[in-house]
């Protein structure tokens, strides 16, 4: 079985974590596993194809957003959160209330 690559807390860069934030469908994700620990990869309802859901994990994975752990033939997705904490403190807190507090809102043009 390939294993999976994820970074150590000192090799998380601020860029790649911003970049890994950045998208609704994976902001959707965090704020699940934040709400309600370890999910597996099925568990996790978003509006998307099972391939594109594999992406968004991988994109959150290699920036050390999440960890994966295999287990049989599923895939354990949780939250880095106290990684993450150290190493950008206040960060994912400030970006989770950004994104709960205006979820549900819509965009009027």
């Amino acid at each position: 079985m390939k294993v999976l690559f994820h970074p150590d807390k000192e090799d998380m860069h601020l860029s790649s974590v911003l970049y890994a934030l950045s998208d609704p469908v994976r902001l959707s994700i965090v704020s699940e596993l934040n709400k309600l620990g370890e999910r597996t990869c099925g568990g996790i309802d978003v509006s998307v194809v099972k391939s594109t859901k594999s992406h968004h994990v991988r994109t959150m994975r290699e920036a050390g957003v999440v960890h994966v752990r295999v287990q049989g033939t599923q895939r354990l997705l949780s939250l880095r959160k106290h990684d993450l904490e150290e190493r950008f403190p206040g960060l994912l807190h400030a970006i989770l209330q950004a994104y709960e507090g205006t979820e549900g809102q819509k965009v009027s043009e």
